[in-house]
């Protein structure tokens, strides 16, 4: 079974309100070593995402840029360089995730999404946890041993292939499987299913054709 999110979460989460002022939220940043916080409203809702690229707007536009539309952009109300206030600075909608997701999805957002963590939310979106980038790949923490039984799990019980007919080893979370098999895409989906378990670095597909019993060619050359 694949480990979700609630696995492998952080459940003592830092989080700011909307009100916290730039210093506070600066002094919260530095003191935890974080790169970015959740933003929660009186409730606990995840309303949005702090991070220290959002502070930065702070210095980096600190000289007025020219021209007159960009300069009242600049100094009007909506921009990150004027914003005092976590709800002024923050990211939102805040890119959330549920605890039951598979840590392999939370690993795909986090990519597709360029981001370090992931706020942890229940079905009503109070903040219950957060996973990290470090988080996703504690999973590849996992024993060789335990990868192994649960590849010989898989085809016995999803393929119905006999363990005995293969040699699967596993070294450094590679998982080879060599043997035969009846049908081409039978090998396909294996090492596609077996590429998402658990722990699984790659899969070193060895697996051949089996060559079909000599009644059967018999009978299809007459």
């Amino acid at each position: 079974m694949n480990a979700t999110v609630a696995d492998v979460m952080t459940t003592r989460v830092i989080a700011v309100r909307r009100s916290a002022d730039f210093k506070q939220i600066v002094s919260v940043l530095r003191r935890y070593r974080v790169s970015a916080l959740p933003v929660i409203n009186e409730a606990g809702r995840v309303v949005g995402v702090v991070s220290e690229a959002d502070l930065l707007c702070k210095e980096a536009d600190a000289r007025p840029a020219a021209g007159l539309i960009r300069l009242r952009w600049k100094l009007g109300e909506e921009s990150k360089a004027n914003a005092v206030t976590a709800g002024q600075l923050m990211t939102s909608p805040a890119v959330t995730i549920h605890p039951g997701a598979p840590v392999f999805v939370a690993a795909r957002v986090m990519q597709e999404r360029r981001i370090k963590r992931l706020p942890v939310v229940g079905r009503d979106g109070v903040l219950i946890g957060i996973v990290s980038r470090a988080d996703v790949l504690s999973v590849y923490e996992r024993a060789d041993s335990d990868i192994l039984a649960e590849v010989l799990e898989i085809m016995a019980s999803e393929f119905g292939l006999e363990a005995g007919q293969f040699a699967v080893t596993v070294t450094a979370g590679i998982v080879t499987i060599a043997g035969p098999v009846g049908r081409q895409d039978t090998a396909l989906e294996l090492a596609a299913r077996v590429r998402h378990a658990d722990g699984v670095v790659a899969v070193r597909d060895r697996m051949e054709l089996a060559e079909p019993p000599a009644s059967s060619l018999s009978s299809a050359s007459r």
